[in-house]
C-alpha cells in the first residue's frame, strides 16, 4: 500500500499486487480500500471500474454505505459492470426505494450470469426481497421463477434429514416451497420449506439461516423463525459482515414477535434501530418501527405506539415499503382495541384487508383480520366481515401457526349466532390452552367474559374475566388490563388495587365508563356503539352521572373530569 501511495501514473503491475492481497481473512474495510488503489493505478477503463465497483461492495458489507455510494461515483463506464447494478440495489434495498431495488437487482443479475453465477444469483435473491418488501406477490413469484433450478430434478417429497446438504439443495428447497406456497400447492410447499428451514439452521451463512426463517414465517413456524434468527444473529455476530447486523436484528425481533415474547421483541428492536442508524439503512429502522410499534399496543403505551407507528409510515411511503406499512396500521388499531375505541379499529383495518388500493401486504394482512372481527362486532357492524373470517378460515387450513385455530375460533364465536357462541368460545379456550400464549387467550377469555356480563350472566362472567386480568398482567399489557378490570368491576368484583380517585368514585363502573366517553367529546350514540349497549341505557346513565357529580352539562362533566381515571380506556396520546 505505501508503494502505492507514491506511484504517479497508471501501474498495472502494482495494480494487481494490490488486487491480490485484497482477499480474506483481512476485514472488508482494509479490502476496500486496498481495490480502490488498485483501481486508481488500473489503465484500462473497464477493469478499472470493475475494481471501483468491488471495492464498493466491501465498503458495503463492512457497514461504509456513503463510503460505497462515493466508490460507485467513480464508475464511469456505460453500461456500468454488473457489479455496480448490484451494489446500487444492494444500497437502494437498505436505504432507498425499493422499487429502484429490485429494478437494479435484475440489470445485475442479467449482466453478471455469464461470468459470476454465484453473484447473479444473490442479486436475484436480493429483487426476490424487493418484491417481498413492496409486498407484490407476483413480482416476487416472477423472480423465483428466475432462480436457477438445481442440478438434476428434485424429488417429488424432500428429504427432512438430508446428509450434509449444500447451498444448492437448501436455495433448490427455498425456491420449490415458495413457489407451491404461491401456487396454491400448500402441502408440497410445506415440506420443502421445512426441509429449507432444518438444512438452513445448519448452515454458517447468515443470509442462508436468514432465508430459513423467512420460510418458517411463511409456514407459520414462529419457533422455527425464532432459531433461525437467533443463529444468523450469532453467525453475524462472530463472522459478519456487518452490513447484516440490523436486518439479523430485525427477523429476530419479528419472529419473538409473532411467538407473543414481547419483551425480548421490544429489546432487539431498539439495538437494531440503534444499529441501523448507525449503518444508514432507514428501511430496516422503518421495519424496526412497525415492530415496536406492536410491541406498544400490546404494552398499553399509547404514546410509543403512536409514535413508532408514524416512524414506520413515514419511512415506508417513499420507499414502498408496504409491510412496515401495514403492521403500523394494525398496531394503531390495536391500540384503539385496547383503549375501547372498536369503530375507529375498524376504520383502519377494512382498507387493509379488503380488496383495493390500500389492501394490506400479502403476508401480513391476515394477521390482523382477528381484530378486524373483533372492531366490527363491537361496533356493531359484525355482517361486513363475514367473508373476512372465512377468508381467515382457509389462511388458517393452511399455516402451522399455534395460535391460528384459537383465533379462528374466537372470530367465528363473535359473528355466529347466540345459541352458538359459548360452544365457540369454549372452542377457541381449548386452542389457546394447547398453543399457549398469554396475551392472545386473555383476549378471548375478555371477550367471552364481557358477552357473558352483557347478557347479565355476571357470575359466569367473572371467571373469564379474572383470569384474562391476570394474563394481561403477566405479559404486561397495561391498557388491556385495564379494561379486563373494568369488565370485572361492571361484573360486581372488587379488583385488588383499584383507584379510589373522586369524583369517579362516586360512580358505578358502568357510569364511569359512560363518563369518560362523553367529556372526551362522543356523543351518546357512539357511546351506546363502544360499549355494545343501547342508547336508551346511555341517556339513562348520563342523567344519574349528571345527578351524581352535581352538574348539568356535558361541558361542565368534561370541565370536573380533567384527571384521567386510570380503570377506563384512555384516546391515543393521552
Amino acid at each position: 500500500m505505501q508503494r502505492s501511495l507514491a506511484a504517479t501514473g497508471p501501474d498495472p503491475q502494482l495494480a494487481d499486487a494490490l488486487a491480490a492481497v485484497a482477499v480474506p481473512p483481512r476485514p472488508p474495510a482494509d479490502r476496500a480500500l486496498a481495490l480502490a488503489r488498485a483501481a486508481d493505478l488500473t489503465p484500462d477503463a473497464a477493469g478499472r471500474d470493475t475494481r471501483f465497483a468491488a471495492a464498493a461492495e466491501l465498503a458495503w458489507l463492512g457497514g461504509a454505505p456513503g463510503e460505497a455510494r462515493a466508490l460507485l461515483g467513480r464508475v464511469r463506464t456505460v453500461p456500468a459492470p454488473g457489479r455496480a447494478h448490484y451494489v446500487r440495489g444492494l444500497l437502494a434495498l437498505r436505504d432507498g426505494p425499493v422499487g429502484d431495488a429490485h429494478e437494479s437487482l435484475l440489470t445485475a443479475a442479467n449482466l453478471l450470469s455469464a461470468d459470476d453465477p454465484g453473484r447473479a444469483v444473490d442479486a436475484l435473491l436480493g429483487a426476490a426481497e424487493a418484491a417481498w418488501a413492496l409486498g407484490d406477490a407476483t413480482l416476487l413469484a416472477d423472480v423465483l421463477h428466475r432462480l436457477p433450478e438445481p442440478d438434476g430434478e428434485l424429488p417429488s417429497s424432500p428429504r427432512l434429514d438430508p446428509p450434509g446438504p449444500g447451498p444448492a439443495d437448501v436455495l433448490g428447497a427455498y425456491r420449490a416451497g415458495m413457489l407451491a406456497m404461491f401456487g396454491g400447492r400448500t402441502g408440497q410447499g410445506r415440506a420443502w420449506l421445512r426441509h429449507c428451514i432444518e438444512a438452513s439452521l445448519r448452515s454458517d451463512d447468515s443470509a442462508v439461516v436468514m432465508r430459513g426463517g423467512v420460510a418458517a414465517l411463511v409456514i407459520g413456524d414462529v419457533d422455527a423463525a425464532c432459531r433461525a434468527g437467533a443463529r444468523a444473529l450469532a453467525v453475524v455476530r462472530a463472522h459478519g459482515p456487518e452490513s447484516r447486523l440490523p436486518q439479523a436484528l430485525e427477523h429476530l425481533a419479528y419472529g419473538e414477535l409473532r411467538a407473543g415474547r414481547h419483551a425480548p421483541a421490544r429489546a432487539r428492536a431498539q439495538e437494531g434501530l440503534r444499529t441501523a442508524a448507525r449503518l444508514g439503512q432507514r428501511n430496516i429502522a422503518t421495519h424496526l418501527h412497525a415492530v415496536l410499534a406492536l410491541s406498544a399496543s400490546v404494552t398499553g403505551d399509547a404514546d410509543s405506539c403512536v409514535r413508532h407507528a408514524e416512524a414506520a409510515v413515514r419511512g415506508a411511503g417513499p420507499h414502498g415499503l408496504r409491510q412496515p406499512a401495514t403492521l403500523a396500521t394494525w398496531a394503531l388499531a390495536r391500540a384503539d382495541l385496547a383503549a375501547g375505541r372498536s369503530a375507529e379499529a375498524l376504520a383502519r383495518l377494512l382498507p387493509l384487508v379488503r380488496r383495493g388500493p390500500h389492501r394490506g401486504h400479502f403476508a401480513a394482512r391476515m394477521l390482523a383480520v382477528p381484530c378486524l372481527v373483533e372492531a366490527a362486532v363491537l361496533a356493531g357492524r359484525g355482517g361486513e366481515v363475514r367473508g373476512a373470517v372465512e377468508e381467515f378460515a382457509h389462511w388458517a387450513a393452511h399455516t402451522t401457526d399455534p395460535l391460528a385455530p384459537a383465533q379462528l375460533a374466537r372470530c367465528r364465536a363473535l359473528v355466529a349466532p347466540e345459541a352458538s357462541m359459548a360452544e365457540r368460545y369454549a372452542e377457541a379456550i381449548a386452542h389457546h390452552d394447547r398453543a399457549g400464549g398469554d396475551f392472545e387467550r386473555a383476549r378471548t377469555l375478555l371477550l367471552h367474559g364481557s358477552w357473558l356480563r352483557r347478557r347479565r350472566r355476571t357470575r359466569e362472567a367473572r371467571g373469564p374475566l379474572r383470569d384474562a386480568l391476570v394474563a394481561f398482567e403477566r405479559c404486561g399489557a397495561r391498557t388491556w388490563a385495564e379494561r379486563a378490570a373494568g369488565e370485572l368491576r361492571a361484573a360486581g368484583e372488587a379488583v385488588a388495587g383499584g383507584p379510589a380517585h373522586a369524583p369517579y368514585d362516586r360512580l358505578t363502573p358502568q357510569q364511569r365508563r359512560i363518563a369518560h366517553q362523553v367529556a372526551e367529546g362522543a356523543t351518546n350514540r357512539e357511546v351506546a356503539v363502544r360499549l355494545s349497549v343501547s342508547t336508551r341505557t346511555v341517556d339513562h346513565h348520563l342523567r344519574n352521572v349528571y345527578a351524581a357529580l352535581g352538574v348539568r352539562s356535558r361541558t361542565e362533566l368534561a370541565r370536573l373530569l380533567r384527571r384521567p381515571d386510570p380503570d377506563l380506556p384512555r384516546r391515543t396520546g393521552d
